[in-house]
């Protein structure tokens, strides 16, 4: 009786043994025959001793009386184990597939320690891993093997198709070193194999790629094969079936001419790099009908103006020659005329943007576009006026509406012209002389003779007395009037003016006589009129750069119809806030036709 419960008992536990997950990585399964319990017996006082010697060790490693170096020695022992095993299970597995493999293709070996060669059983991430080392390293030896395999070994379906992609990622390595061959070899491959398959981010790297080895005929040929959108006058720009493949291309033909354009401004190539924001500037419609966000697009405007700041700098003292059509530009670039400052180029393609509103962007546009301003005289009639020998761009606006904010706004000055809270403090016509002759504030304060030319890219600032709340006689004001009638009507160098209106209360009673007096003097002048709607930050709650200001429709109802009832219905408008400097790219597209006078 005794030794059958016991057997009970041990088949009960066996079974257990054998159900339960957690022990059967211990112990192995023994056998249920009754024949065989003293087997039985054996083995499970073997497979007990094996537990017990495993939990002892894992006891001592995780013992809290061992000292911390004790306990890192035995960490790293472990890892090292790991590692080893690790390795020694990769090396039987690639054995294991070389055997099962029926290819006797070629093998590729390389410098590396990480991918030592190359073939059919490679992946594409070892792939990728010794392009970047080789790159990396500069090793022609290992950028030489890598193409040989992807050409010669590897077909349209190698890694799931992805070889088209690996093709791109070898021909930018290649062009980095200076393989041109190689570069070549691969891009024509990738063309030719996987047309279907080709990315757009990829195109954008090979153009980038091809522009630093000065292969600019390449990288507009990527451009427009690869990177091709619909004509500016086709009628499906007008839809709205724009699909995620579409703006990535859209977002890439941008950044490549952007490429493009700063690599000739840099260059000293003014009119291919004009050229090319042409072609920009026809893609800033199509990003707005694409849906696309402000920062988006992601093109580097900053170093396009730093590029087309230092080419025209260039030209202005001799060293850059505007256009040479003797060397092959005439094919591919037409006949155009400069600008009379490159840096207006990159302004018009951002004008069709979305504007970022960036300030690191906008003060170096400032600061391109305004390189001197000085204050050269105040006039109170036509006789105390400068000659007009230069354009002119005027402010005119009621008294305390925010104009001389606004001319230190675009002019990126601090103090250029002097604001007040008190209405009325400009009381004379102030002329600001933008990019003059250096050393010309000798000529004015002192007298002395300053040798030198002024920049042809030279205007005037005209800052004109407010009217409606500045404290002055009716004499002084009707004196205003009258100058302002003549300067507007008879201003031969006069080419855009501005009226400021408040754009939280909209025309009041003489803004509107201004646009009846405007309207009527520019009737016998080719000036540009312009309606400026200013402090558009006081209508927001909480201004940031992505709500920097705005007008209520209420207001710019009241403006539309002052305008229509004066005969200036077709005028632009801009909204401006002098605080968030909301506008002053606006702006500068209108001062550009004082600067080009």
């Amino acid at each position: 009786m005794r030794d059958l419960s016991r057997k009970l008992c041990l088949c009960i536990l066996l079974a257990s043994l054998e159900n339960s997950s957690g022990f059967l990585k211990v112990f192995p399964p023994v056998p249920h025959n009754q024949n065989s319990f003293v087997t039985t017996c054996t083995v499970l006082r073997e497979s007990i001793a094996s537990a017990s010697e495993r939990a002892g060790k894992d006891s001592n490693v995780n013992d809290k009386t061992l000292s911390r170096p004790q306990r890192k020695a035995l960490e790293r022992q472990r890892k090292a184990k790991r590692i080893h095993t690790t390795t020694i299970s990769e090396q039987k597995q690639s054995k294991k597939r070389s055997a099962q493999s029926n290819y006797d293709g070629q093998s590729y070996s390389l410098h590396s320690n990480a991918v030592s060669q190359l073939d059919i059983n490679s992946t594409a991430e070892n792939v990728v891993r010794a392009i970047k080392r080789a790159q990396n390293l500069h090793d022609s030896h290992d950028m030489a093997q890598i193409a040989r395999f992807l050409l010669e070994q590897t077909d349209a379906t190698f890694f799931y198709g992805f070889r088209g992609s690996l093709l791109a990622r070898l021909a930018v390595a290649a062009l980095h070193l200076n393989q041109t061959r190689v570069a070549t070899a691969a891009m024509q491959e990738r063309s030719q194999a996987h047309a279907d398959t080709i990315a757009p981010f990829e195109s954008a790297a090979l153009v980038r790629g091809l522009l630093r080895v000065h292969n600019v005929t390449e990288a507009w040929d990527i451009v427009n094969a690869e990177l091709a959108v619909p004509d500016i006058a086709s009628s499906e720009l007008l839809s709205d079936a724009w699909t995620v493949k579409d703006s990535d291309v859209l977002k890439h033909r941008a950044l490549s001419l952007a490429s493009i354009a700063s690599r000739h401004f840099f260059e000293g190539e003014p009119c291919r790099a004009v050229a090319a924001c042409q072609h920009l500037a026809q893609l800033g419609p199509l990003t707005r009908n694409a849906g696309m966000l402000k920062n988006s697009s992601e093109i580097p405007w900053a170093r396009l103006i730093r590029g087309a700041a230092m080419c025209e700098t260039g030209r202005r003292n001799g060293t850059v020659v505007p256009c040479d059509y003797e060397n092959g530009l005439t094919p591919t670039v037409p006949a155009l005329s400069l600008p009379c400052n490159l840096v207006h180029a990159v302004l018009d393609a951002m004008s069709t943007f979305p504007s970022e509103n960036d300030d690191r962007v906008y003060e170096q546009l400032s600061n391109a576009l305004v390189r001197r301003v000085l204050f050269v005289t105040g006039a109170i009639d036509m006789r105390g006026c400068p000659d007009a020998d230069r354009g002119e761009a005027a402010f005119i606006g009621r008294s305390n509406v925010g104009k001389s904010s606004l001319v230190n706004m675009v002019t990126n000055r601090k103090s250029l012209a002097y604001t007040s809270k008190r209405p009325g403090k400009t009381q004379q016509f102030n002329f600001f002389a933008v990019n003059d002759k250096p050393g010309l504030e000798k000529e004015v304060r002192y007298g002395d003779q300053v040798e030198g030319e002024k920049d042809p890219d030279s205007f005037y600032i005209v800052d004109l007395p407010g009217f409606g709340y500045a404290r002055v006689p009716e004499k002084q004001r009707q004196a205003w009037i009258a100058f302002m009638n003549e300067y507007l009507s008879e201003r031969r160098t006069l080419r855009v003016v501005f009226h400021l209106i408040d754009g939280r209360i909209g025309p009041t009673d003489d803004d509107t006589e201004t646009m009846a007096r405007v309207g009527a003097a520019l009737k016998k002048s080719s000036a540009q009129y312009v309606v400026v709607l200013t402090k558009a930050d006081k209508n927001v709650k909480n201004v940031s750069k992505k709500n920097s200001g705005k007008v209520s429709r209420e207001v710019m109802q009241k403006v539309r119809d002052a305008m229509n009832e004066n005969g200036i219905g077709k005028a632009p408008i801009i909204v401006t806030s002098a605080e968030t400097k909301l506008g002053r790219d606006d702006i500068w597209r209108y001062l550009r036709q004082a600067a080009e006078a």
